[in-house]
């Protein structure tokens, strides 16, 4: 397989996890399947996702994993050592931040539908960004492309959290109302470029 169809492979597969990721997220959807599964819904979306997400990585490495790695200069590859040491360690703070186990949605299965009202958080690294987790990925993922590979998941899964985080948005308002909306426009998505919450 060439190169730019192999490069085209990996991102119609990244392509079908933010579209069954969008569909899943429906409120529509979402009732039919928490009939389904029940008190389980979260933690069978996220097992899911996870085999999802597998999917696409074995597709990538399917494509390009024999691809050379790139020969990169010192300096760019002290700095991408740097970016994947600080997303580990956002990813690690920020993780500190959550229930693990609503986040992962085994906590719903335990105590039901009243698990997953959560408040909204303005503590920790929600001071300085709306999404750290997403802050934290997307650091990690540019500290990895050091090959075809690397850098092609990080430019697709770049873009599905930056499309995934407007969607999210949405649902966050709706959820949240005004008090989102203030948030909103105090604290940036991402980038902790200005700002921060009281």
């Amino acid at each position: 397989m060439g190169a730019p169809l192999a490069h085209l492979g990996y991102a119609v597969a990244w392509l079908t996890f933010g579209l069954v990721h969008s569909l899943l997220a429906r409120e529509g959807v979402k009732a039919r399947l928490s009939g389904l599964f029940g008190r389980g819904y979260r933690l069978a979306y996220n097992l899911f996702a996870l085999a999802h997400l597998g999917a696409v990585l074995a597709v990538g490495r399917i494509a390009l994993g024999a691809l050379p790695g790139f020969d990169h200069p010192v300096w760019l590859a002290v700095t991408q050592g740097l970016m994947l040491a600080a997303g580990a360690v956002v990813l690690a703070v920020a993780l500190r931040g959550y229930d693990l186990g609503l986040f992962a949605g085994t906590r719903q299965l335990r105590e039901g539908e009243a698990a997953d009202q959560e408040p909204l958080r303005l503590d920790g690294l929600h001071r300085y960004v709306r999404h750290p987790l997403y802050a934290g990925v997307h650091l990690a993922l540019w500290g990895l492309a050091t090959s075809p590979l690397g850098l092609a998941t990080a430019a697709w899964a770049s873009a599905y959290l930056v499309i995934g985080a407007m969607f999210e948005e949405r649902a966050l308002v709706r959820r949240y109302g005004a008090a989102y909306e203030r948030y909103r426009r105090q604290v940036p998505a991402i980038i902790p470029w200005r700002g921060r919450a009281i």
